[in-house]
């Protein structure tokens, strides 16, 4: 399994938007990423709009694949995405840049 951790920036205006949204995730998007293979996932959200994800996967390209190909994930992705800054006309999951793992205590 593929522990992949990613860094975005909410911006600070839109930070209580954010939260709300992640307070009711549509159905069919949570079901939708349990399908294509998103497990154990997080997000955490810092005061100052630092987002840190965490999840977990066979294949992260893979997973970030299959997402990108349904409909459930455009249409979140759409309204996501002014919530962020810095995206430089990416999506908000284009965006998410794996960290590199230097320790895991197992």
């Amino acid at each position: 399994m593929q522990r992949v951790c990613f860094l975005l920036k909410v911006r600070e205006d839109r930070i209580a938007e954010y939260r709300a949204r992640h307070a009711a995730v549509w159905p069919e998007m949570r079901a939708a990423l349990s399908a294509t293979g998103w497990h154990n996932y997080s997000l955490f959200l810092r005061d100052d709009g630092l987002l840190v994800g965490y999840l977990e996967t066979e294949d992260f390209a893979a997973a970030r694949a299959a997402m990108e190909a349904t409909e459930v994930n455009a249409r979140w992705q759409a309204v996501m995405a002014p919530l962020f800054a810095s995206l430089d006309g990416e999506r908000p999951d284009e965006a998410m840049t794996p960290l590199t793992e230097v320790f895991h205590l197992a």
